[in-house]
């Protein structure tokens, strides 16, 4: 194992899935499969012990969700690669992967290749959510209204995108520091977003921003 190989913890509850996924995986010269595990619980306490780079956990589990481990791992870690697989890649699964924190999503009928590409994204990039349809999705959503931010959220927009915190961005509009992030909470569930990057990323992706100014985080 090199330095920058990137290890993995696989989670599925199908033993056959784990074997052939876990083989697949091993054998790309950058990724070791360290363990494998069958349930949330299992998933929670392998990490722990094994500290992998990535963790690839199936969406629907005997004892929870693949998003129970996401969120779990996610409180542990900003740097850990959190993907999602599912059989059910739909709007609403994109929606709550990326809001839980993951930082990709792939539906099972995908090639193993864009396993691969997720985890090697993941590896890198754990924050910046990731997902082949996610476009669609966000169109979709956009055309159902369901993005409309008010006039006071767009302005907030702006000014997350030019990198202000909540004290900076409730000065320059005359706003409390609470009113001020309850209108990025608004922002970030409209969204679909857990964080600053993903909201910035999804708002431009949809035609709610131009561009994010570099001092943006």
């Amino acid at each position: 194992m090199t330095s920058d190989n990137i290890t993995i913890l696989l989670v599925d509850d199908h033993e056959l899935i784990r074997s052939g996924l876990g083989a697949v995986l091993d054998l790309e010269p950058d990724m070791t499969v360290l363990g494998t595990a069958g349930s949330v619980s299992e998933a929670i306490a392998a990490y722990d012990s094994l500290q992998p780079m990535v963790v690839v956990a199936d969406l629907q589990l005997q004892d929870g969700t693949g998003l129970d481990i996401v969120r779990t791992i996610r409180k542990k870690s900003d740097t850990t690669g959190l993907i999602v697989l599912t059989m059910h890649s739909g709007d609403d699964q994109i929606f709550a992967a990326m809001q839980a924190g993951a930082s990709g999503f792939v539906g099972k009928d995908a090639p193993a290749t864009e396993v691969i590409k997720a985890a090697r994204h993941a590896a890198v990039s754990p924050k910046a959510f990731v997902c082949a349809g996610l476009v669609g999705a966000m169109m979709r959503r956009r055309s159902g209204e369901v993005t409309a931010l008010t006039e006071r959220e767009h302005d907030v927009l702006l000014l997350l995108a030019e990198g202000l915190n909540a004290a900076a961005i409730g000065a320059k509009l005359y706003l409390s520091e609470s009113t001020t992030k309850s209108h990025i909470a608004r922002i970030y569930q409209k969204l679909g977003a857990a964080n600053r990057a993903q909201a910035l990323v999804t708002a431009m992706r949809i035609g709610l921003l131009s561009t994010v100014q570099p001092s943006a985080r």
